[in-house]
């Protein structure tokens, strides 16, 4: 820092000790508005006030902000300290700019004026000024005046070094904030050649370096020679340059870290000196490892093992060394039982990426003991998740049912928020390790039974698939879950399975009296009432099935299919099957029903749809439904050949398709030219596609959010109270990588101050063919606000730079909590609600047919509690919720009255806050 005698000020220290000395905050806030009338009374009637105390009152002004109240003048002053030649004064300017005025400010090109002015002084000082003030604004139009400005100063063979260091951070900011500013390969070579600078600002180069290699691999290649013997010269015993940057007896640490992820970015080297002085350097740094500390401070130990871990991360991206990826193993393997926590989880993460290797396979797997203790021992979640991530890593045909035997232990109280994807890592393994089916089958029963809330669809669709598709395992696997279904607690994914396998393969334990077909019907049927409508329809289909393979009891069957419970169900979907059921085994020949009902042929072999959920490496397919005799029948087009698409009926499940063989050639004929041209129209009109899909996630919250030739993205989100976690998915649909990947959540002015967005987990820069990699954040609702957050995407693909913006699915709604009421408290609410400024009322045609059921799902899905037995007409639809905020909780409630004759609809919203009212009324409109 710059200073000079007589520039303290006496008038702001005096200032800040009295509100040090306020009692209270009536007392603070009455001294500071004192304080802003006198400074507005200076600015505005002293046209005379001189640099000193310009500069006293904008510092004033700075100290009142940062206190947390609003400044609405002194921004003209503070630009024209700008023009002052003290440093000071420019430095009070500068800071104030920096922190007061946003990008978009009237002042901004005045400000870009002075800029300029001063990068091109001949004071050091004043160009570092300049250039700390670029980085921090760091908006598209300062990349934009200044992306081809700051690397003449990096290149100058005249600027300081301390310049030069400044210039390479701001150039970092502006290439991330637009990295299209700037021509990479004009300035390549100069560039690069700064790793052969001496001055203490390499670290600062070397993080340019790293991000211009990612943004243009061929330009910077030839930094690799350059970046090996920098890093040699550091961690060999006799090197000289850098001697004064030892920290704790680690020599330049926080380079030698930038050096070793600088070198990640390329292939090995194909010159043999470089590569094995690349090599050598990797043996020094874990030989050194082995080296007793030279001191017990830890932050001796921290800086030696960041070296260390980016030194195995450079010998795992290598992957052509058996020796160094060994010894890296063996020397994670230390750590697996260190006090540290973070070596541990660290450890556990690079071991990870060790399993997948040739040559250090056969070393990670020693360790599994060590593994399977650290999941049943350790206390930090986070540790206990990569354990499971290893241990399904470092998975083969030997070890696969111990593994597996030890995650269903663990599942039963591992943590709720990994619970899912082990889930679907322990189906995985069953099923890619099975030497004997029935140890499959067992392994997907107990897993249903242990984690039954986390068995997502595709887990019990594939048991089901592969059970088809084994002769050698249908006989057990019907006898097996007919044992299941006899527990008292039964998980309804249990029900489901039991159903489709005993509608399938009953027949096969049969000739048992303890499972005789009546036994099997009445099993199952105990379980119908306490199932969701879906599992009802399915067990439906079972009982049709059941007529076809136990003839004796049909009449049972179809005095359960004629009861009033069935054919006058509210649920469309059941009324319609059990009608039809009810008629198909009534009017139909034994031969007709045989044929209809006939037993499902082998599935196809393709890959693991369990498998495609983990790794997201299929795209999702265009898909047209329709509907015949009440079964919905969805087509599936993976590629634009539409005649090569098949056939399946779906109602929870892509299985179940006995009937459609009867109509399959009728449908061909008639309907195949419509649905080419529905998925034509379909295909030409993305946009419309893509904003239905973010309008859908009003209503739930997880899917699919956008999708196109190139890149899928899915979304699972959660929320509680004020806050809420966003999981992106993004994966790579071609075959070639997707470079400079760069992910990045934008809010609007309307959105500043009343969300709060933090990272949890970035994304890789790059994302391999057919891979998916996560993205993480976590959400903060502090105030009432409209619209969404902007989700931008960069990345390229075969050099051609693509940008994606969408709307990240964060809406008000989503802090919302349900709230249940009786009758008599519902209308006391309503009429405390009662101001005209606290209702919101609209009268709109019906967007959809009229239904009661829909609606009121809609409704829950919104997040409201939709309230039963409160209004007096059944036909309206009342719902109440608590907004819940950082600052407020805001109640909500709604009556949603339909007139079926006219098709229309009156939605009236009440809340505590009228612009909540408003807001929620006209998001609802759209969806009746």
């Amino acid at each position: 820092t710059v200073s000079s005698r007589g520039d303290a000020m006496r008038g702001l220290a005096v200032f800040i000790s009295d509100i040090r000395n306020c009692k209270s905050k009536e007392a603070e806030s009455k001294r500071i508005n004192k304080e802003l009338a006198n400074i507005r009374s200076k600015f505005k009637g002293d046209k005379t006030l001189d640099g000193y105390s310009k500069k006293k009152y904008v510092c004033k002004l700075l100290f009142i902000f940062l206190l947390g109240h609003d400044i609405d003048f002194g921004h003209m002053e503070a630009v024209n300290l700008l023009s002052s030649n003290k440093y000071t004064e420019k430095q009070i300017g500068y800071l104030f700019i920096s922190v007061l005025v946003s990008s978009n400010s009237d002042l901004m090109k005045l400000i870009i004026q002075n800029i300029k002015n001063d990068i091109s002084s001949p004071k050091p000082v004043h160009v570092n000024l300049a250039l700390h003030c670029i980085a921090n604004i760091g908006s598209v139009e300062m990349s934009e005046a200044f992306g081809q400005e700051v690397p003449k100063l990096l290149v100058s063979a005249h600027a300081s070094a301390s310049v030069k260091q400044s210039a390479a951070l701001c150039l970092l900011r502006l290439i991330r904030t637009l990295p299209e500013a700037m021509t990479y390969a004009e300035w390549a070579s100069r560039v690069i050649h700064l790793l052969n600078d001496q001055h203490m600002w390499l670290t600062a180069a070397t993080s340019l370096i790293h991000t211009l290699s990612q943004l243009s691999p061929g330009d910077y290649k030839g930094c690799v020679s350059l970046a090996v013997s920098r890093l040699s010269r550091i961690v060999t015993s006799t090197y000289t340059d850098l001697q004064d940057y030892t920290y704790y007896f680690v020599p330049a640490p926080w380079l030698s870290v930038k050096l070793l992820r600088l070198l990640q970015c390329y292939p090995v080297p194909e010159e043999p000196a470089v590569r094995g002085r690349l090599v050598e350097c990797l043996e020094t740094i874990l030989n050194k490892c082995q080296e007793p500390p030279k001191s017990k401070k830890v932050q001796h130990s921290n800086s030696k093992n960041a070296v260390l871990f980016e030194a195995i991360n450079l010998i795992i991206h290598i992957d052509s060394e058996p020796n160094l990826l060994v010894r890296a193993c063996n020397q994670l393997g230390q750590f697996l039982q260190h006090r540290e926590t973070n070596l541990r989880y660290l450890a556990l993460e690079s071991m990870c990426l060790l399993a997948g290797s040739e040559f250090s396979a056969d070393a990670v797997k020693k360790h599994r003991e060590t593994v399977i203790n650290a999941l049943k021992t350790e206390r930090d979640v986070s540790v206990r998740q990569r354990a499971v991530d290893l241990l399904y890593a470092m998975c083969d045909k030997t070890n696969s049912e111990e593994i597996v035997a030890e995650m269903l232990a663990y599942l039963k109280k591992a943590d709720y928020a990994i619970r899912e994807e082990m889930v679907l890592k322990v189906a995985i393994l069953s099923e890619k390790y099975a030497s004997d089916y029935t140890w499959y089958v067992d392994t997907i029963l107990k897993l249903i039974r242990v984690a039954g809330d986390y068995v997502s669809e595709e887990v019990w669709h594939r048991v089901i698939q592969i059970v088809i598709n084994r002769d050698d395992a249908q006989g057990y696997a019907a006898k097996t879950v007919f044992e299941n279904l006899q527990a008292p607690a039964c998980h309804e994914n249990m029900v489901k399975v039991g159903g489709y396998i005993l509608g399938e393969f009953g027949n096969l334990i049969a000739g048992d009296e303890r499972s005789s077909p009546l036994v099997q019907f009445n099993l199952l049927h105990s379980k119908f009432h306490l199932c969701t409508p879906s599992t009802r329809a399915l067990l439906l289909s079972t009982y049709i099935k059941f007529i076809n393979l136990f003839p004796e009891i049909k009449p049972t069957i179809q005095n359960v299919l004629q009861n009033n419970n069935q054919l006058r169900n509210a649920d469309v979907e059941l009324q319609q099957r059990a009608l039809e059921y009810s008629q198909l085994s009534s009017i139909t020949s034994q031969d007709v029903l045989a044929t209809v009902l006939e037993e499902m042929p082998p599935f196809p072999e393709r890959e693991s749809s369990i498998l495609a959920k983990l790794k997201k490496k299929k795209p999702a397919s265009v898909q047209v439904s329709l509907r015949i005799f009440g079964v919905k029948i969805v087509i599936l087009s993976t590629n634009d050949n539409v005649t090569s698409s098949f056939f399946s009926t779906v109602n929870n499940s892509n299985i179940e398709a006995g009937m459609v063989q009867l109509y399959l050639a009728y449908i061909q004929c008639c309907f195949l030219p419509i649905i080419i041209e529905l998925l034509s129209k379909d295909l030409d009109n993305k946009n419309n596609i893509f904003a239905h899909c973010f309008l859908v996630f009003m209503f739930k919250n997880s899917g699919v959010l956008f999708e196109n030739a190139l890149i899928q993205v899915g979304v699972k989100c959660e929320f509680k109270e004020q806050y809420g976690r966003v999981g992106l998915f993004f994966g790579n649909k071609t075959g070639n990588q997707l470079q400079n990947f760069a992910a990045a959540v934008s809010l609007g002015p309307e959105h500043q101050g009343k969300i709060n967005v933090a990272t949890q987990k970035e994304p890789p820069s790059q994302i391999d063919g057919g891979a998916q990699v996560q993205h993480f954040i976590n959400l903060e609702c502090i105030s009432m606000f409209s619209g969404s957050p902007n989700l931008q995407l960069r990345y390229q693909h075969s050099s051609a730079p693509q940008q994606v913006t969408l709307k990240l699915p964060v809406i008000i709604n989503k802090f919302m909590e349900g709230v249940d009421m009786n009758s008599g408290d519902f209308f006391s609410r309503w009429k405390q609600l009662g101001q005209p400024t606290q209702e919101t009322q609209k009268i709109f045609q019906a967007r959809h047919p009229i239904d009661t059921e829909a609606a009121r799902t809609k409704l829950t899905g919104f997040g409201m509690c939709a309230l039963t037995n409160v209004d007096p007409n059944p036909e309206n639809l009342v719902g109440s919720g608590i907004i819940k905020t950082k600052t407020s909780q805001i109640g909500c409630l709604l009556r949603l009255e339909p007139n079926k004759q006219a098709k229309m609809y009156r939605l009236t919203v009440r809340s505590s806050v009228g612009e909540a009212a408003a807001l929620i009324c006209s998001m609802l409109e759209e969806h009746f």
